[in-house]
């Protein structure tokens, strides 16, 4: 197996981010908002490079290539800042099926727990995908809940299921 690694996003990444908003297949059925415009990520990488206070996105790589994104973004429920974060993860089609998933995702919570102080984080996910679940719980995240038509994905309201991970617990 080829090395998989996280890693602050490049310009020559452009491309690769540029698929997320314009090619539903690369998100997927359960995370696919709808097209949106690329020249948003563009600017967002101009601005920070994807790399902020509020919120931070890294590439994926396997074997150097992109092969997905791994972000995070402050949700500190009225704690003390950077305490509480919600992850995501996505990988290319391609990448998909082969383990990487559960690999990507403990590489960010070992990142995350690492190099922050975040006691908490959270994975929301909707109630159907039921290979992120199991790549969740295999990470060590538990199952906290449902949050019932939550999101609107696809012309209906979808649920999500709540996951989280304690430090503590890592």
């Amino acid at each position: 197996m080829k090395h998989i690694a996280l890693r602050a996003f490049a310009e020559e990444d452009l491309p690769v981010l540029d698929r997320f908003a314009t090619e539903p297949e690369v998100l997927g059925a359960f995370q696919w908002p709808g097209f949106t415009n690329p020249q948003a990520r563009r600017r967002r990488f101009a601005d920070d490079g994807f790399v902020g206070d509020e919120s931070t996105a890294l590439a994926v790589t396997v074997g150097g290539a992109v092969a997905g994104m791994a972000s995070w973004e402050a949700a500190d429920r009225g704690g003390p800042a950077g305490g509480c974060y919600e992850i995501g993860l996505t990988l290319l089609p391609d990448h998909r099926g082969h383990g990487l998933g559960t690999k990507a995702h403990r590489l960010l919570v070992d990142h995350l727990f690492r190099f922050t102080r975040t006691h908490r984080l959270e994975a929301f996910t909707d109630a159907d995908n039921r290979a992120e679940q199991r790549v969740l719980e295999k990470t060590g995240f538990h199952r906290e809940g449902l949050m019932c038509q939550v999101t609107w994905r696809d012309g209906a309201y979808r649920d999500e299921v709540v996951y989280a991970l304690l430090r503590t617990d890592a």
